[in-house]
């Protein structure tokens, strides 16, 4: 088995334990970090810090600590792992109210769109079938979050896999890693950016003269590269003083950004569904659970 199919595995196991965890009343913060140590246990890093983007935040949402789910809810979980690199990326959307029409829309989508996934298979055609399913169901297709290639330790890499026909003609090729990821909506379909998410990736590493904000970097390097990391991950390590010091450093020097949660404009509730996808003569569901 090679390290794109077992993170694809891992990835996949880690979200259906994770949602069998979701149950009304329970802290979702609690439940972000047993699937964490769940992906551990299963021989994979987190790919990115597990999320949890209830009713009208779409996407980028580690709650907080009080956090509990409660009836009404939509809730989506979103989880990626690694193995040396490779990563597994898949979401599923989890219903404690009225939102079963809303759930099978993006997953629907998500389906079809996975049928056409082939070589030669333009991004525009993948968007266009998932913008026509969501239409079936008289959603909306959020137009500003898409899919995405993966490459090896790179989330988002390369390609945007859209969720509408943005007319990128670009085709697909053999070997290519993406994952397709629709977000069906109540609202106007587009997200704006909220509160910040404590969730940080590293975009321009360089030297520093402070020695708690260098040993900071040292730990992000050696720990996460350039995979996205939460400010929760620090405390194993450094005092709360020590990891805030050192994160407003770093992103005052343009070494680090911080995610903003994604909200839903028109504050519309939101449904996700993810795969991610190995592009072949035969395409291989990565994650297939």
């Amino acid at each position: 088995m090679s390290d794109w199919e077992k993170s694809g595995q891992i990835a996949s196991e880690a979200l259906d334990f994770g949602k069998n965890l979701i149950k009304e009343g329970k802290n979702a913060l609690e439940v972000l970090n047993k699937i964490e140590k769940k992906i551990n246990e299963l021989g994979g890093k987190p790919a990115f810090p597990a999320q949890i983007s209830i009713n009208e935040t779409a996407a980028h949402c580690i709650p907080e600590k009080n956090v509990v789910f409660k009836e009404g809810d939509l809730v989506k979980l979103d989880v990626g792992a690694h193995v040396n690199g490779c990563i597994g990326d898949n979401a599923v959307s989890i219903n404690f109210g009225d939102h079963d029409k809303l759930i099978k829309a993006s997953r629907d989508a998500l389906n079809s769109a996975i049928e056409i996934a082939k070589i030669g298979t333009e991004l525009r055609e993948i968007g266009n079938v998932v913008n026509e399913v969501m239409k079936s169901y008289e959603f909306n297709v959020i137009k500003n979050l898409s899919g995405h290639e993966i490459k090896e330790y790179e989330t988002h890499a390369g390609l945007t896999v859209p969720n509408y026909d943005d007319g990128d003609r670009t085709k697909l090729k053999e070997g290519q890693v993406i994952a397709i990821e629709p977000f069906a909506t109540t609202g106007v379909g587009f997200v704006k950016e909220g509160k910040p998410s404590g969730i940080y990736s590293l975009i321009n590493p360089k030297q520093v003269r402070n020695d708690t904000t260098r040993n900071v970097l040292k730990f992000i390097l050696e720990e996460y590269s350039t995979l996205p990391f939460a400010q929760r991950w620090l405390s194993k390590k450094f005092s709360e003083f020590q990891i805030k010091f050192a994160l407003r450093m770093l992103e005052k020097e343009g070494i680090i950004q911080e995610y903003k949660q994604l909200i839903e404009k028109g504050n519309g509730i939101v449904s996700q569904s993810e795969h991610t996808l190995m592009i072949g003569k035969n395409t291989k569901i990565l994650t297939k659970r």
